[in-house]
């Protein structure tokens, strides 16, 4: 199928509250979460159901958007421009998302995944194959069109809670007993160079390896990156501030190990920039941070034609949230392990939405079924979470 017939009307949509326990709280360098909050989407067209999630932190310390703000957001704006209405693309939609709206991408991004959710099931496809088609159009070129049945997971290791290296050590040594193909560990100003120093001794010198500092240090304490620059990351993930491109190039320069942006690369458009600038060739794409995965497939042929290397991000989300971006993820273009990672590691077995399993191997398998593959578990729905609302 080479065509993609994205024409939907949006009959209507319910709004879930969820907050999945996390079996250990989850903390980065801004603060701490215990449970996993977000808002699921469910849009309606005739017959067809999609599925989105909007899941930022409850608290605003990863970005400026909150459980709150987003359920103000979807109430108040952006569901009253696209209820009722049809649509004739998913460009269309966004370019409605997005007039008179500037930001709030978490809560664009749950209603733009839906609709991709519904045209993917309309279209009989699955989601990675209507984005295949998607890119095809976009002119992306063969080799990058091309994809696995899975992606390769690496696991996010947050900061422990008795701030102690031997906590720290059995972790990593656990999550490399169950197959997980990259290790990374959130570091802070006062916990950086020795928890990295700890993990790479558990793992050798070859493992993959690299730290994320979610922005919490600035360019004129960043010596410590130098010293790091020794424990051989494969890069240094956001280490500045939030919306800084400028610093992180300067820092490049600066460091031996390569910088990867996370929480700044919004939008395409500052993809571009930071191309123009220079020295800075290793993205993070997150869905939910771009508002959308339009926004990730455009960001995707322009890293492909830059020699840009390319990883899957998650918040974590839930597996609704999970699914475009291990969709998206598997494609040629992604070179390093995704944080998709296993539910059982988030949550304990059976308490997804919709439950992610990884082999031995660290290898997450695509689903098979239409759209994103299967339906919520609405009896975990049930027990964590609620209706808000319906339009």
């Amino acid at each position: 199928m080479s065509y993609l017939d994205e024409r939907i009307k949006i009959d209507g949509i319910e709004l879930y509250q969820v907050a999945i326990p996390l079996l250990v709280p989850f903390e980065i360098s801004g603060g701490r979460s215990y449970n996993r909050q977000s808002i699921i989407i469910k849009m309606t067209s005739g017959d067809l159901v999609g599925y989105g999630e909007s899941a930022p932190f409850d608290a605003p310390f990863y970005s400026s958007e909150t459980i709150s703000s987003v359920k103000a957001m979807l109430h108040e704006w952006l569901i009253p421009k696209v209820v009722g209405k049809e649509f004739t693309s998913i460009e269309e939609l966004n370019s409605v998302l997005a007039e008179g709206i500037r930001g709030n991408n978490f809560a664009k991004a749950g209603l733009e995944n839906a609709y991709w959710d519904l045209v993917a099931k309309k279209n009989n496809l699955r989601l990675v194959d209507a984005i295949k088609i998607k890119l095809a159009q976009m002119g992306v070129d063969q080799k990058h069109l091309e994809y696995k049945e899975y992606i390769e997971s690496g696991v996010s290791v947050g900061i422990p809670g008795d701030r102690s290296l031997d906590t720290l050590k059995t972790w990593v040594a656990d999550y490399v007993e169950e197959g997980y193909r990259r290790i990374k560990i959130k570091i802070k100003p006062g916990w950086d160079i020795e928890p990295a120093r700890a993990a790479r001794e558990v793992i050798g010198p070859d493992f993959l390896f690299w730290v994320d500092a979610n922005s919490s240090y600035e360019l004129e304490n960043s010596e410590v990156f130098r010293e790091m620059d020794q424990l051989g990351c494969t890069f240094y993930e956001q280490p500045l501030n939030h919306d800084d491109i400028l610093d992180h190039a300067a820092l490049a320069k600066n460091v031996k190990t390569p910088i990867c942006l996370d929480e700044s690369l919004k939008s395409f458009r500052v993809g571009r920039q930071v191309i123009e600038l220079g020295g800075i060739d290793v993205w993070n794409i997150k869905v939910q941070r771009i508002g959308g995965l339009l926004e990730g497939l455009k960001l995707y042929k322009l890293a492909v034609e830059n020699n840009i290397k390319l990883w899957g991000g998650t918040m974590p989300e839930s597996g609704v949230g999970a699914m475009p971006i291990l969709a998206l993820a598997s494609f040629n273009g992604f070179v390093y392990p995704a944080d998709v990672e296993a539910s059982a590691r988030w949550y304990g077995m059976g308490k997804d939405l919709i439950e992610i399993e990884m082999d031995k191997k660290g290898r997450i398998y695509l689903p098979e079924g239409l759209g994103i593959g299967t339906e919520p578990n609405w009896q975990i729905m049930e027990k964590y979470g609620r209706k808000i609302a319906s339009y």
